[in-house]
């Protein structure tokens, strides 16, 4: 049988590599998709990846990854894990900042899903999964340029999981209620806080169970957090 690919968009060392490294061992060819790919070269080595250079606020780059993505197999899964965002006092926020932020979280979560469902559709099947975080449903204060375009991802998610999942498409979002280990300095373990951090790994197992759940019983959304975290 021909290899699915599964494709990666907004890849990084942290989670994209642990979802790299979950799909291929479950023998999916993997596709990864950053602007700068360079970064990349340790997981390509790690999981036989392939790697794309895409903007994806840029629709003819979206466009370009699907075209790569399909010379390499047929499309069974699509990982949106790009983010934009910009911090501050909502009276001082960058108005560039802020639309910059929103094309690359929302827009481009809508341009990967666009592209992917189309594929999906005419072969019958296949997984979207969208990474969304805290701020996907709680707006805390000086993140107006981090909410905004991780509650449109999230409603563009539970949109197409309305649509999509009566012609067999799954469509999920993970709300990544926490920090992920590894993801910036000082966030390792240690045996004071053993679990202070989401661990990558664990996060794309449920990524992996999400993808493989049987039709009868899918879930669109699924929040994961630290056993110590609060909410």
């Amino acid at each position: 049988m021909t290899q699915e690919v599964c494709v990666i968009a907004g890849a990084g060392s942290g989670l994209s590599a642990a979802l790299a490294r979950k799909f291929s061992s479950a023998g999916y060819r993997i596709l990864l998709a950053a602007r700068d790919i360079a970064k990349l070269e340790p997981v390509m080595k790690a999981t036989g990846a392939a790697a794309f250079a895409t903007d994806v606020a840029d629709p003819a780059a979206v466009a370009a990854l699907f075209a790569e993505a399909d010379r390499l197999g047929p499309l069974g899964v699509a990982i949106f894990n790009a983010s934009g965002r910009t911090r501050g006092p909502i009276a001082e926020l960058d108005p560039g900042a802020v639309k910059n932020a929103l094309l690359v979280g929302a827009y481009g979560g809508f341009l990967v899903g666009q592209q992917a469902a189309q594929r999906m559709l005419a072969r019958g099947s296949g997984s979207i999964l969208f990474t969304g975080a805290s701020a996907s449903v709680k707006g805390f204060a000086n993140s107006a340029g981090f909410a905004m375009p991780k509650f449109g991802l999230r409603g563009l998610a539970q949109s197409m999981a309305r649509e999509l999942a009566p012609k067999n498409i799954h469509v999920a979002h993970f709300v990544i209620d926490g920090g992920i280990e590894g993801a910036a300095p000082g966030r390792q373990a240690s045996a004071a806080e053993p679990d202070r951090w989401l661990s990558p790994d664990a996060i794309a197992d449920t990524y992996f169970a999400v993808h493989r759940q049987q039709r009868s019983a899918w879930t669109w959304e699924v929040e994961l957090r630290p056993w110590t975290e609060v909410f």
